[in-house]
């Protein structure tokens, strides 16, 4: 986890992607494949991009009771 710059892309990259799948399952509108193409190769790649970047996202688990953060 010590990489910043990482965990900062990878979170914000994961929050876009619940955003669309909030606007898919409000309104059923996909926003990447509205503004990129219905599966074209860049909205594929996007999509796995926020998947890998969730994936990454489970070892932050491994670190909620480390201890680090925290005043006591």
């Amino acid at each position: 986890m010590g990489n910043k710059y990482l965990d900062g892309t990878a979170l914000t990259i994961a929050i876009i992607g619940a955003i669309n799948w909030a606007l898919i399952g409000l309104l059923r509108f996909d926003l990447v494949a509205f503004i990129l193409g219905d599966m074209s190769w860049l909205s594929r790649i996007v999509y796995v991009l926020v998947g890998l970047c969730g994936l990454y996202l489970v070892t932050f688990y491994m670190h909620l009771g480390d201890g680090r953060g925290e005043t006591s």
